[in-house]
């Protein structure tokens, strides 16, 4: 485990790691309100608003994520020609996080999702998307884009909410640029996506994405996960699958549990204090792991470090950031 005076000194390097994110980009709405009656039209509430908030979403929290302690953040993805573009375009500017590798294609709209909620409670979500795959020529211009900015690269993170964006030849591209200029690659992986990640350094799945990924049914066992053998072999398979020098599976109030190549399997215990949304969990714990695998940190320190973001965001509602001052505050306490 990580120091306090550690974590101190790496979130200190930080500020120069230079990290580039792809994938799913998305604007999350999110609206507030109170409900006190049923609609006179339908058997629904009628929430009366108080308050309205956009941010960035999917791949673009990430980058939000990783921007509080660095300024040299970008962001490649696809979006619409649309106002949801423009908006997204200047909440990541705001944000400190460039999206000038940002592809534009007119035949979809900007991935968002509009959640209502009344006493802190979701009522409804809204969702405006269209999946399309990657096409050939948006395939090369990542492969043009990428390959400009990579001399001015640490890492890369892949960010597939498996929408489109990412894809098996869009990843080898990745892998093959990424050995080219010698970048650390972690990615954060969808289930509805069954790519094959060899070549990446980090895949950070979360216990669903791990179980589907291996194929394994999860029996969800209540006992400690470095003795749950289903969970140790899901890793085993993981990292035969995919050939990564570390596989990061998240397993929500049981903490993190890290499969490195020729090391035995790693537990690291939660460090949440109050949970009161995961959403953005994963977010937050793949942008602070890639940030300190780019300042040199080995691969338990990066996880713990990873562990207690996360422990910090889920106490916090909807999209959240987390701050150099919280993080280090969160070693501290313990």
């Amino acid at each position: 485990m990580i120091s306090s005076d550690q974590a101190g000194k790496a979130i200190e390097t930080f500020t120069n790691a230079r990290i580039l994110v792809i994938g799913d980009v998305m604007l999350d709405h999110f609206i507030w309100g109170n409900v006190r009656r049923i609609s006179p039209e339908a058997p629904v509430p009628v929430v009366e608003v108080t308050k309205e908030d956009w941010y960035p979403g999917g791949a673009a929290n990430v980058a939000r994520n990783i921007s509080p302690f660095t300024p040299h953040v970008h962001l490649m993805g696809r979006v619409g020609e649309d106002t949801q573009a423009q908006m997204l375009r200047s909440l990541l500017e705001e944000d400190g996080v460039d999206p000038n590798p940002l592809l534009i294609n007119a035949a979809v709209p900007t991935i968002s999702k509009a959640r209502v909620a009344a006493r802190q409670q979701q009522i409804v979500r809204v969702d405006r998307e269209t999946h399309l795959a990657l096409t050939v020529a948006e395939l090369e211009e990542v492969r043009s884009r990428l390959r400009a900015i990579a001399p001015d690269l640490d890492a890369v993170i892949i960010e597939d909410y498996g929408k489109g964006f990412v894809t098996q030849e869009l990843a080898d591209v990745v892998a093959e640029i990424a050995a080219e200029f010698k970048l650390v690659v972690t990615v954060d992986p969808s289930p509805r996506n069954p790519i094959v990640w060899r070549g990446m350094t980090w895949v950070k799945p979360n216990r669903s994405e791990a179980f589907a990924a291996a194929g394994i049914e999860d029996h969800s066992l209540s006992i400690p996960p470095a003795m749950n053998e289903e969970i140790l072999r899901v890793g085993a398979v993981l990292q035969e699958k995919w050939d990564a020098h570390c596989i990061l599976i998240t397993l929500g109030e049981q903490g993190m549990m890290l499969f490195q190549r020729g090391e035995e399997p790693h537990h690291i215990p939660t460090r949440a204090r109050e949970v009161y949304d995961v959403s953005g969990a994963g977010d937050t714990a793949i942008a602070l792991l890639t940030l300190s695998l780019a300042a040199g940190l080995e691969a338990t320190a990066a996880a713990d470090l990873a562990n207690h973001a996360s422990g910090i965001v889920v106490g916090k509602l909807g999209t959240a950031q987390v701050t150099p001052k919280e993080l280090l505050a969160a070693f501290e306490k313990h």
